[in-house]
């Protein structure tokens, strides 16, 4: 089995509602994606002869995901006072909502369907919310 492994990161900010702890109040990361995508064969043909794939198609599909969430602050829908959000709106602040709990577990599920769906051969995603803390999620494990 090939594997080729990537990494991008990027700093944004989330709470976890309803969490009994700090987190539960906003704060930041430097969160940093490391995704590895595999594959049993090399392409045979053409200037991707001997590769799993191009190594800049891969990178660029990360670091578009990390320049997405990139200096944001990511809340669970429905998380947030209407009024509070709205406020938060009109003062400018860049705001990504998303359908599930912004916990580094389920942005790696996201972060590995998202690869998924470009048709990348993605094995396994971990994202670190910390430089020693990381969750990591995989399909076929």
């Amino acid at each position: 089995m090939y594997t080729l492994t990537t990494e991008a990161s990027f700093d944004s900010a989330h709470f976890l509602a309803g969490y009994e702890g700090k987190c539960r109040n906003i704060h930041g990361h430097r969160w940093t994606m490391k995704v590895d995508v595999a594959s049993a064969s090399l392409q045979q043909e053409g200037s991707l002869r001997e590769m799993v794939l191009d190594f800049g198609d891969l990178k660029q599909a990360v670091k578009a995901l990390a320049d997405y969430f990139d200096h944001a602050l990511i809340i669970e829908k429905n998380t947030l006072r209407e009024l509070t959000l709205r406020a938060l709106q009109e003062e400018g602040f860049r705001i990504i909502q998303v359908d599930f709990r912004p916990t580094a577990e389920k942005f790696a599920q996201f972060i590995y369907k998202a690869l998924a769906d470009k048709q990348l051969p993605v094995t396994r995603v971990t994202v670190y919310e910390t430089p020693n803390n990381c969750a990591a999620y995989s399909e076929a494990e």
